[in-house]
């Protein structure tokens, strides 16, 4: 069974900066892509970021610029930065993992952006 675990959320004033990261229980090998999610009360889940194992990156509009994902692949992390917090970016930020015949999920962490 894999697990995968998210800290580093939080509450944080506009403008901030938090850091998330995600750790997977065992190395997964093959293609994949490590990606973050969010899930705002009353909407639905989206895509913040993802990144592969190759290392290509994806990113949701309202994040390019403030948001970066990268992985490490020794560590079996991924992790997003999120700097230039805004309120609209409150939400229960869930990390996921996703080849050809698995797709896994965190348990979510809460960012709440609020002064």
């Amino acid at each position: 069974q894999v697990q995968l675990v998210e800290s580093g959320g939080g509450l944080v004033q506009p403008g901030g900066s938090l850091r998330l990261s995600c750790a997977v229980s065992r190395i997964i090998f093959g293609v994949n892509t490590r990606g973050w999610y969010r899930q705002a009360p009353g909407k639905q889940r989206e895509l913040v970021a993802a990144i592969t194992s190759g290392g290509s990156t994806n990113y949701a509009d309202s994040v390019k610029g403030r948001f970066t994902i990268s992985r490490d692949n020794a560590k079996n992390t991924v992790n997003l930065q999120m700097n230039s917090l805004q309120p609209e970016d409150t939400a229960v930020y869930y990390c996921n993992l996703r080849g050809l015949q698995y797709d896994y999920w965190g348990q979510g962490t809460q960012v709440t952006v609020s002064s």
